[in-house]
This record gives structure tokens, C-alpha cells and sequence, in this order.
């Protein structure tokens, strides 16, 4: 399993408005942006004693989190995840889905995931079946990317951060409201090495790394 570094810094409006012109001048924008940004639903699985977000909470430093997430309203787009953390370093693994596998999942349905030939998925079943994880809750929120090929560096302001409170119908209609006052959320990932260029670009003053979960600060809804 591969690791990358990863840092967050939590802004205000008028920070994004900054970093989105510095970005603009030394990154590129992700290709699969339309018009700049895309729109993330991902619901998240958690135990019946919320093991994920006592985790998160708790500042453990090796913990996971498994989420479903679909991209722009797309169907197309819908994978399963696994998102383990080690520290300061990130790991995301990935596996595709169907609607009719998703829904399978969210109605109970999960024999069928020891024979998908997809290991990311068998480990979902066991950990529902050993540890009771079952869907939680959704969040919605936008995403403006961009990419810096050196370091292999991915830059990302997500804002309008929503909760889905206990609704879980991935794929149908569901009512989101705020996350609260959910700041702008700036996450920079990269390889080996941060070049100077980008170092330089995410400095602000006043504003340090920090600690922040989209499912933890939509968590407090419910």
C-alpha cells in the first residue's frame, strides 16, 4: 500500500478567492473538472458505536473509512473507497460499482461481493459482517482541483460542504442542509516531494495545517 503526504488548512471565502488566482497561475486545472469544479456525494459507513468518527475525534493516527461516492450525479462515476490514513500520510483505494451493486448494498443484498472478483469490495462485506459497518450518512460539497505534474501534486478547495443528516439513497433525491458554518477546505497531496513553487502558492497568514473531516463536521447532524 502506497502512501501520500497530505495537509489541510481550513479558509475563508476571501482565502479561496486568493488561492484560487495563485493556483490558476502556477498549477493546472484538473481534467475532469467541468468549467472548474465537480460536485462529490459520498456516503460514508460507520459501526453502530461510530468507530470511524471516535477515530477521527480521537486523533488516532492509523484509522479508515469506507464511503461510496458519485461524481457530478453520474452513475458511471460511482466507486467504492477505502480511505486509510497513517498520520500525516493518506492512502486511497478504489473500486468500481454499479448502480444496481450500490443499491444491492444499501438494501442489505452483500453475498454477491465475495464473488465480484474485486477485493475492495470483500473487505467491505467482512467488515459489515464482523464489525456491523453499515451506511451512515451523505455529503455533498464542490470541489475546485488542480494538478502540478512535479511531486505528482494535487491541489483541492472544497466548499459548500452539505449533510445528508441520516439519509443514505445515494442515487435518489435527498435533502442536504449546511454542515453547520464548514469552512473552505484547502488539501494539498503529493509524492516524494512538495516543490518550493506550491509551497510558496498555500501560505497565508494566520492559517496553519490542521485537522478536519467532512464526515465528522456533517456527523454533528446526525
Amino acid at each position: 500500500m502506497e502512501f501520500r503526504h497530505e495537509l489541510k488548512h481550513l479558509l475563508s471565502r476571501q482565502d479561496l478567492l486568493i488561492l484560487r488566482q495563485r493556483f490558476q497561475a502556477v498549477a493546472q486545472p484538473d481534467p475532469h473538472a467541468i468549467h472548474g469544479t465537480y460536485h462529490i456525494r459520498s456516503l460514508y459507513f460507520d459501526t453502530p458505536s461510530d468507530k470511524a468518527l471516535r477515530e477521527k475525534l480521537d486523533g488516532i493516527s492509523r484509522r479508515e473509512k469506507f464511503r461510496i461516492r458519485l461524481y457530478n450525479g453520474d452513475p458511471a462515476t460511482l466507486h467504492l473507497e477505502k480511505k486509510s490514513k497513517l498520520g500525516g500520510l493518506g492512502n486511497k483505494q478504489h473500486a468500481p460499482l454499479t448502480p444496481a451493486e450500490a443499491e444491492a448494498i444499501l438494501r442489505g443484498e452483500w453475498g454477491w461481493m465475495l464473488d465480484s472478483n474485486r477485493p475492495l469490495l470483500a473487505e467491505l462485506y467482512y467488515k459489515m459482517r464482523t464489525q456491523q459497518l453499515r451506511p451512515k450518512t451523505i455529503v455533498d460539497y464542490t470541489r475546485e482541483p488542480y494538478v502540478y505534474p512535479p511531486g505528482n501534486v494535487r491541489l483541492t478547495l472544497d466548499y459548500d460542504i452539505r449533510t445528508g443528516l441520516a439519509c443514505t439513497d445515494l442515487l435518489h433525491p435527498c435533502l442536504t442542509i449546511p454542515a453547520g458554518d464548514a469552512p473552505v477546505l484547502l488539501e494539498v497531496k503529493w509524492d516524494s516531494f512538495l516543490p518550493g513553487i506550491i509551497r510558496d502558492a498555500i501560505q497565508l497568514e494566520g492559517r496553519r495545517t490542521t485537522a478536519f473531516s467532512k464526515y465528522a463536521q456533517c456527523r454533528i447532524y446526525g
